[in-house]
C-alpha cells in the first residue's frame, strides 16, 4: 500500500469511501455514523491542517485516517498511562476493501509512523457498539483507559504503547 497525505482534491472521493461505509455498518447494525459525523468539512479541515493521510492500494483508495494531538475534552476521562500520545481520528477502511486485514495494516502503518514521530503512545476512541472495531484494537493491543459519551452513545478511550 501507499500511504500519502490528503488533498483537497480528495475530498470527493473520502466522501464517496464515508458514505460506503456508512452503509455498510448500517446492514451491520452500527449507527455509528450520520450524516451530521463525519462531514465533509471536518475532512476539508483535515486536509488544510496536514493531518489526513490516504492508503491507496492498487492506485484506489483503500483507507483513510487522521493523526493529530487535538481530542475532545471527554479524553480527559481516560486513565492514560504515557506522556507524548498522538490520536487517531476517523480511520476508515473502504467497504470494497473490508476483510482484506487492511485495518491491521494501516494500524501498523500508523504505529511505526508515530514512533517515527517521536511519539510514545496512540489513543483513540472507539464506539462500543461496533464490534469489528473493537476487535481490531483488542487484537492489536490497545487498553480500554475510561469512556465518553457522545451523542451516538459510548465510546471507549483506548490507549496503546509504542
Amino acid at each position: 500500500m501507499n500511504y500519502r497525505l490528503g488533498k483537497i482534491e480528495d475530498l470527493d472521493a473520502i466522501e464517496r469511501l464515508i458514505k460506503d461505509a456508512i452503509s455498510l455498518m448500517r446492514e451491520q447494525g452500527i449507527e455509528q455514523w450520520d450524516e451530521v459525523y463525519p462531514a465533509r468539512e471536518d475532512f476539508a479541515k483535515d486536509i488544510e491542517q496536514g493531518y489526513l493521510y490516504v492508503a491507496d492500494k492498487e492506485d484506489k483508495m483503500a483507507a483513510i485516517y487522521v493523526i493529530s494531538e487535538e481530542c475532545d475534552a471527554a479524553y480527559m476521562n481516560g486513565q492514560w498511562e504515557n506522556e507524548k500520545p498522538c490520536i487517531i481520528h476517523r480511520l476508515c477502511v473502504s467497504a470494497d476493501c473490508q476483510n482484506e486485514g487492511i485495518g491491521k495494516k494501516v494500524l501498523n502503518h500508523i504505529e511505526n509512523q508515530l514512533v517515527d514521530m517521536g511519539y510514545d503512545s496512540v489513543r483513540l476512541d472507539v464506539f462500543s457498539e461496533n464490534p469489528y472495531a473493537l476487535k481490531l484494537y483488542d487484537k492489536n493491543g490497545y487498553t480500554k483507559r475510561g469512556h465518553a459519551d457522545w451523542r451516538k452513545g459510548r465510546f471507549y478511550l483506548m490507549e496503546k504503547s509504542i
